[in-house]
C-alpha cells in the first residue's frame, strides 16, 4: 500500500502512512513481508487445486498477528487500524487466507471474547491466537442467508444439557475447526443463542463444499447437527438474542472493508507495474493516454477506500462505530474493489486471465467478499433505513 511499485509512487497519495504509529507500521510490515515472501510464491497452486494451505497457516500462527484487537488471553495487542492493515495485507496476497483469518479472529474468536465466559476465553483464545486451535462461526443456513435472523436451527434445554438440531451452510473452516460457534434458536423463549460445539461431538457432521469458483483455498462447509448435545457451560452466556450476534457481525464488516482494499491495492499495483513493462506498438503501455486514464481512476478509487478505512479505524477507537457506518463502508469498498480489479484484468489483456499474473484470482475472490457478511443490497437497505427512517425489508 505504501511502497513504491515500479516507477509509480505507490498508492499513498494522501499520506496515510503518516497517520500510523510505530506499532501499526510493525504489524503492517510483518504481514506484508509474510505475504510477499511466503504467500505469493505458492498460493496460485493452492488456489487452482482448491487445497487448504496448511503450511502457510502454520507459519501464520507464529507471526503474532491473529487476534483482531482482543485484549489479553494471549492475543497480540493491536489497534483497530493495525487489525485493518493485517486484513488488508492478507487479502492483497490472497482472499482465501484473508477470509480464513477473518473467520478465525473476527468471527470465532470475537464471539468468544465478546460473549463468552471467563473460562471459555481462557480455554480457547490463547490457542486460537497461535492457530493451535481453529474456529468456525456457524450462522448461515441453507435457506437463510441474508435473512439469517430467521434461522431455524433449534436448541432445547434439559437440565444442564442442550440438544441442538438443524443445518448450516457456507461455514468457513466448518470441516476443519476444533470449535464451532453454533447459533441456534432456544425453543423455550424463541431467542437466538450461541454455543461452542467441538468438531468431535457426536451428531456434528461437516462436509466440505465443492465446485467453488471463488476463495478456492479456504474451505466452506455444509453442516448437519443431529441431536448434538452440549453442556450449559458451553453456551455463550453473553449471547441471548440476535442483537448479540449482530454485535459480532458489525465488527467483521470493518475487516471486509479493509480486505476489499487489499484486493484493489493488489490489482492496481500489478496493473501499474505490468503497463510500465509491457511494450505494444513500439512503446510501453503507460505511454498511451487511455492506459494512464484507467490507472489514474483506479488509483483514485484505491485512495478513497484507504480514507474510508482510516476513518473506520478511528471511529472504532473512539467507540463510535455504528451498524450504518460499517454497512456503508463494506458496501462501498467491495463495490469499488470489483471495479478496480476488473480494470486491472482488462489492462493485462490476455495475460489477465492467467494465474501467473494473480489478477484473475483476485477477480474471482472479490466476488465472495462482495457477498459475505451481507450483500451490497442488504448493506444498502441498512443504510437506507437509517437515512429515511423506513425499513424496506423485514
Amino acid at each position: 500500500m505504501y511502497e513504491t511499485i515500479g516507477r509509480s509512487r505507490g498508492t499513498d497519495f494522501f499520506r496515510i502512512a503518516d497517520q500510523l504509529s510505530a506499532e501499526e507500521r510493525g504489524y503492517w510490515r510483518t504481514t506484508r513481508d509474510f505475504v510477499d515472501d511466503e504467500v505469493l510464491p505458492v498460493i496460485n497452486d493452492y488456489w487452482e487445486r482448491a487445497e487448504f494451505p496448511r503450511p502457510l497457516v502454520e507459519k501464520l500462527g507464529k507471526l503474532g498477528i491473529v487476534g483482531d484487537g482482543i485484549e489479553g488471553y494471549g492475543c497480540p495487542p493491536m489497534s483497530p487500524i493495525a487489525t485493518g492493515l493485517i486484513h488488508m495485507e492478507l487479502n492483497r496476497g490472497d482472499g482465501s487466507i484473508g477470509t480464513f483469518v477473518g473467520v478465525q479472529a473476527g468471527l470465532a474468536m470475537q464471539s468468544i471474547a465478546m460473549l463468552g465466559s471467563e473460562e471459555q476465553k481462557e480455554q480457547w483464545l490463547p490457542q486460537m491466537a497461535q492457530l493451535n486451535k481453529i474456529g468456525a462461526f456457524a450462522l448461515t443456513e441453507p435457506t437463510h442467508g441474508s435473512d439469517s435472523v430467521a434461522l431455524e436451527t433449534t436448541a432445547r434445554r434439559d437440565g444442564d444439557t442442550w440438544t441442538i438440531n438443524g443445518a448450516k451452510k457456507w461455514i468457513g473452516n466448518g470441516s476443519i475447526a476444533d470449535v464451532i460457534v453454533v447459533w441456534a434458536r432456544d425453543v423455550a423463549d424463541r431467542q437466538v443463542k450461541g454455543f461452542l460445539v467441538e468438531q468431535t461431538t457426536p451428531g456434528y457432521v461437516a462436509r466440505k463444499m465443492e465446485g467453488k469458483g471463488s476463495l478456492r483455498s479456504v474451505w466452506q462447509a455444509e453442516i448437519e447437527l443431529t441431536d448434538v448435545q452440549v453442556d450449559e457451560v458451553d453456551r455463550l452466556p453473553g449471547a441471548n438474542t440476535f442483537k448479540d450476534t449482530g454485535r459480532v457481525l458489525a465488527g467483521t464488516r470493518n475487516a471486509v472493508a479493509w480486505g476489499a482494499l487489499g484486493h484493489a491495492t493488489a490489482a492496481y499495483e500489478i496493473a501499474a507495474q505490468y503497463c510500465g513493462e509491457r511494450t505494444q506498438f513500439g512503446k510501453p503501455l503507460v505511454s498511451f493516454q487511455i492506459v494512464q486514464d484507467k490507472l489514474v481512476k483506479m488509483l483514485a478509487e484505491v485512495c478513497s477506500m484507504q480514507l474510508y478505512c482510516l476513518r473506520l479505524g478511528r471511529l472504532i477507537e473512539e467507540g463510535k462505530l455504528t451498524d450504518t457506518i460499517a454497512a456503508i463502508a463494506k458496501m462501498n469498498n467491495t463495490r469499488k474493489a470489483r471495479q478496480v480489479v476488473s480494470e486491472a484484468r482488462d489492462l493485462l489483456g490476455g495475460n489477465g486471465i492467467l494465474l501467473d499474473f494473480h489478477v484473475i484470482r483476485h477477480m474471482a475472490d472479490i466476488e465472495a467478499l462482495h457477498t459475505y457478511e451481507g450483500t451490497e443490497t442488504i448493506q444498502t437497505l441498512i443504510v437506507g433505513r437509517d437515512i429515511t427512517g423506513v425499513g424496506a425489508f423485514a
